[in-house]
């Protein structure tokens, strides 16, 4: 196994884990376009605040490995802000359209054996290499 191969398995089996979690202890799916928007439009005191404590977690998941292992943190493209900003709004309109996003859908949904989960997950992938393809062509 490769030295970037164990950080990922462990990453994709703690999500899977916290999704399993999620659903056992709160019966709600681990989908974070709706976790986000759980947390931005509704009382940080309610007794669904989990959403804010969940987006709190992912922003500092990969500082936190960082400083116990050190391991590199991501790096963003050298990509404009512009274009940035277009697509994370392009993606938040997308998983609202969708009624979800890759997590809610991809590991939640498809691990339920949901056939409307696959479609909207292939949708999603096909989208992105799309964009991929068309972003590789102009630039």
């Amino acid at each position: 196994m490769t030295s970037m191969a164990v950080p990922a398995l462990a990453g994709g089996l703690l999500i899977g884990l916290c999704a399993v979690l999620m659903m056992a202890w709160l019966g709600r799916i681990a989908g974070i376009s709706g976790i986000f928007w759980q947390a931005v439009s509704r009382p940080a005191f309610s007794p669904v605040a989990h959403g804010a404590f969940s987006l709190i977690g992912l922003l500092t998941g990969a500082w936190t490995v960082h400083r116990v292992t050190g391991l590199a943190l991501p790096v963003l493209p050298e990509t404009d802000t512009w274009q940035i900003v277009l697509a994370g709004l392009l993606v938040g309109f997308g998983a609202r359209l969708g009624s979800g996003c890759t997590s809610g859908h991809g590991v939640c949904g498809i691990g339920r054996l949901s056939v409307r989960s696959l479609v909207a997950t292939c949708v999603f992938v096909l989208a992105a290499m799309l964009t991929v393809f068309v972003m590789k062509m102009g630039g």
